[in-house]
């Protein structure tokens, strides 16, 4: 059974229907309302976090991101570490070498870099801390650069290409990340 039919099956299931949860019948029946919510669930475990075996060197409380394999990893120690799945740098935007955590902020505000400005205009100056908010829940500073580990309010797009070099995870999981990680943690980032 595909995704598509064991959802509205499901949502028939919990005696939710279009009609009844205010869905128009035009355009996505998915896009807003019970039913969306329903799917972010979904969204939020398209890749889930688990523990696996770790064989690298690196001591624990080191991060350490693949971009190829869009994952980030917690080293834990013991031969472990924590799996994230995560979205990083489009093409042009991807980046590898070694930072660390200068700073950690819960809600953060978003002030766009110059940079960023310069490819989209369109962008607001100013977004404070929220749930629209595209630094999401909480946010890790890496260094002097521009990049940071941080939420995210768009969960599908873990395990692509499609930010300007920040680390993306969804808000539940960098939730996760942030009470582990302290200021001066390593962070290396791995193409």
């Amino acid at each position: 059974m595909g995704m598509r039919s064991f959802l509205p099956a499901t949502a028939l299931a919990l005696g939710l229907s279009f009609a009844a949860a205010g869905q128009a019948s035009a355009g996505n029946p998915f896009d807003s309302g019970p039913i969306a919510d329903f799917m972010n669930i979904f969204k939020e475990q398209a890749i889930p976090r688990e523990t696996v075996a770790w064989k690298g060197a690196e001591k624990p409380g080191t991060i350490v991101v693949s971009t190829s394999q869009r994952r980030l990893y917690y080293v834990l120690g013991g031969g472990a570490a924590v799996r994230y799945g995560v979205g990083v740098g489009r093409q042009g935007f991807s980046w590898s070498g070694q930072k660390s955590v200068t700073m950690k902020k819960e809600w953060p505000a978003w002030r766009p870099p110059a940079q960023m400005l310069a490819r989209r205009p369109d962008l607001p100056r100013f977004m404070a801390g929220g749930q629209d908010n595209p630094l999401g829940a909480r946010a890790m500073y890496l260094g002097s650069s521009l990049y940071r580990i941080h939420g995210s309010n768009e969960p599908e797009t873990m395990g692509a290409a499609v930010s300007s070099g920040c680390i993306r995870m969804t808000n539940k999981d960098v939730v996760d990340l942030y009470d582990r990680v302290k200021v001066g943690t390593k962070v290396i980032v791995r193409n």
